[in-house]
Order: C-alpha cells, then structure tokens, then sequence
C-alpha cells in the first residue's frame, strides 16, 4: 500500500510498539518495522530474548532510528518506568511473529519480560500474528489461548498455508509482511473524518455471458474502485466493496463478488437504504447478450450475430430511491474518449448525482491498469477542479474531500 496522500495514512504520526518472539520467521518483522517506519509511524521494538538468537536488536535500530527493548532491567536504568513506558505511549501493539510459547504467555497475563509487561500496561488495541508448525497452530492449547486473547479485543491475522522451518508443507507460515501491516493500518484509521460512515463502492468491468467460456467486457481494471475502497477505510468507513475482479480487497473491507450488471445491481440496491456515500467506480457494461447459450458455441461460418440488450441503469433506479437530502450522496465515473467535460456533466445531470469524476480514457499509456490517473471532478452545482496526474489513491482522497465537502454542505444523509 502507499502513503502517497500526506496526512491521510492513518500510521502517520502513530507510536507502534511491534513485538518479536522467537519464532525463525522473526526475520520479517524487519520488514514490517521497515513498513511501518516508511509509512510515518515511530516504532518500539520489543524484542523476546530468544528473538534477539535469530535476528539482532541492531537491525531493528538501523531501520527505525529508535532504541530495542529487549531486557526491561537495562530499561529501567535509562527510564523511570522503563518496563511499562512503551506500552503507555503505544497506539497500538502488534506481535510478529508469534510463536505458540509467547500467545500463551500473553494469554495467562504474564509479565516475565519486555513484551508481556508491555502487553498488559497498553490500553491501546493489540494485533497478533502467529507462525508455528502446523501442529503447534491446530492444537488446541494454541486454538484456546488465541479464542481467550480475541475474546479480549485481540485482532488475529492467522497463518497461512506453505512451505515451514520444518521442511514440511501447511498451515502456520507468517502471513505476508504487507498484510499485517494493512491490518495495523485498519485498526488505526478508526476515528478518521469518514468514522461512523457506512459506504459502497463498485469496482471492475461487468461480464455479461455469451456462452459457459467467453463473455463481454471492458478494459476497467478495478484499481481506481479499489483505490476509493482503500481511502475511505484509511478515514475510517465501514466500506462494502462490491466488485468484479476477485482481488484480495484492503483489511477490514467486506467484499461481494459479482460478475453481471444485474447482480451488481442487485447488490446495490440491497444495501442502498442503509448507507451514506454510493461510489460508482465499476464500469458496468452497456449491454448484454440477450441469450446465454448453455454450452460453449462452436466456430461455424465467417460471422455470427450477436443480439444485445440494455443491462439495467443501476445509478439512474437509485438516484430515484431516496428524496434530496434524505437518499445517499451519490458518486459516478464518467470514461470519455472525447467531449470530456460536456458528457460528463451531462451525465451528472440525467443521473441526478452529487459529483462525478470524469477521465479521458485515450490518454496514451490509458488509464485502465495504471496505478496513475487524471480526472476532473464536477460538482453538482456545475463547478468542476481539473487534477494532475496522480496516483490513483490520492485521487480517491481527493475524491473523498469532495463527498466530505457535500456533506458539509447539506447534501446527503
């Protein structure tokens, strides 16, 4: 993930107080405190002792220009309440990894070292992430110690699948680095200005069946849905993310998967009388086929006549669901390959919507799997601000400060 929009990453500025134990995965925590530093938070390294046999306290130091913790009694030689000041100061704990002995330890409360002591003087949240042989992790002594720590608000980001210390093959392998660090960045965007926000957003290309192999489509990576998705969850959205591409979404984001514009609608419209911001990023498609042959259809002839029908306005039938300043703001793209800003802003008007964000998708290089990304947003009082090109999740903050300016406004729920 980036920190490309400054002041909008919920770890910058944040104190983390990362914990390592001693499990052989303890290598990448490195790169998770590397993560973490790069993205603005001041990290505490709390180091088991056995963490310091397998990567040394001075790795940790290098990449967050901060003092290890590691043995609490030369702690207390240089602070006045050395073995509880870093959970004190703490916004957040992560444990990374997590061996089986230390969830234990942390489970029963005990405070025999650096981490246990910060885990029990912290009222701030606490993320765990174990890595352990397969049997370790199934046991369960483990299972139970890990039931007691999320009974007591402990996040778990659980182990994947592969290949192990041991030379064996299953669950237990430290979950990737960026993903623990995207969950840190989840339980830290809670009391953004999005907080107490319910919102969808709709990403991807719809795919409209021909027949069991081949469907119609459009270019839409999803990226820029994904990318507003992401954004409004950083500022601290509940975000339904309805989409079509079937990527691993950002944490703390519930996904529905959907492939045709009518189940996208579907989606929507199930949803729409609870939310506050629809964001209509996906690119539904105009029109599909008006029958779907069962089985795959066989080359015969030099042509075939394909017959479409209207697929269903999905933002047209919600901007009728709610009356003005009851229903939903309600955001739409518009892809123009020419007259941008006229067809954009008379999209805006036949819709009914609060704001649209318009770009010119015969830019070279296009735009439709590029990480970047050059839109004008229209207002629904027909102003308009033109941005460069940036990338696409600082045009989704930005896009957000225009639906938070609307809201301020009167618009909206």
């Amino acid at each position: 993930m980036t920190d490309s929009a400054p002041g909008r990453n919920p770890l910058r500025g944040r104190r983390v107080a990362l914990g390592v134990t001693g499990s052989i995965a303890a290598y990448k925590a490195v790169a998770i405190a590397s993560s973490l530093t790069q993205q603005g938070a001041l990290v505490d390294v709390v180091m088991t002792p056995e963490a310091t046999r397998l990567v040394q306290p001075l790795s940790f130091q290098a990449i967050t220009h901060r003092p290890v913790a590691w043995d609490m009694f030369e702690l207390l030689a240089a602070t006045e309440i050395g073995h509880v000041s870093i959970g004190h100061g703490a916004d957040l704990l992560v444990v990374a990894p997590a061996t089986a002995h230390s969830i234990a330890k942390l489970a029963l409360g005990l405070a025999d070292d650096m981490l246990g002591t910060t885990a029990l003087a912290t009222l701030a949240p606490g993320l765990i992430a174990p890595a352990m042989e397969t049997n370790m992790w199934l046991h369960p002594a483990t299972q139970g110690h890990l039931a007691t720590l999320r009974a007591r608000g402990w996040t778990v980001v659980e182990p994947e699948s592969g290949h192990l210390a041991s030379g064996a093959s299953g669950e237990g392998r430290l979950a990737p680095p960026e993903m623990i660090v995207d969950v840190a960045k989840h339980l830290l965007a809670q009391g953004g200005d999005l907080s107490g926000w319910r919102v969808i957003v709709t990403a991807g290309g719809t795919r409209e069946p021909i027949d069991p192999v081949r469907y119609v489509s459009n270019r839409s990576s999803g990226k820029m849905g994904y990318a507003a998705a992401e954004a409004a969850r950083d500022r601290g959205a509940v975000v339904t993310l309805i989409t079509t591409t079937g990527q691993q979404p950002p944490a703390g984001i519930t996904t529905v998967d959907v492939e045709q514009a009518t189940k996208m609608r579907d989606a929507v419209v199930a949803a729409f009388a609870e939310i506050d911001v629809l964001v209509m990023a996906a690119a539904v498609a105009d029109y599909a086929p008006i029958e779907i042959a069962p089985d795959k259809i066989k080359k015969s002839g030099s042509s075939m006549l394909l017959e479409l029908a209207l697929t269903p306005d999905i933002l047209g039938e919600v901007a009728g669901l709610g009356s003005n300043g009851q229903r939903p703001l309600i955001v739409g793209f518009a892809a123009e390959t020419e007259n941008l800003v006229e067809n954009a802003r008379a999209k805006l008007a036949r819709k009914r919507l609060d704001l649209i964000v318009a770009n010119d998708v015969s830019q070279p290089g296009g735009v439709f799997a590029s990480d970047a990304n050059k839109v004008t947003m229209i207002r629904s009082d027909g102003t308009s601000i033109d941005l460069p090109l940036l990338p696409k999740i600082d045009v989704a903050h930005a896009l957000w400060d225009e639906v938070l300016a609307a809201r301020r406004a009167g618009r909206g729920r």
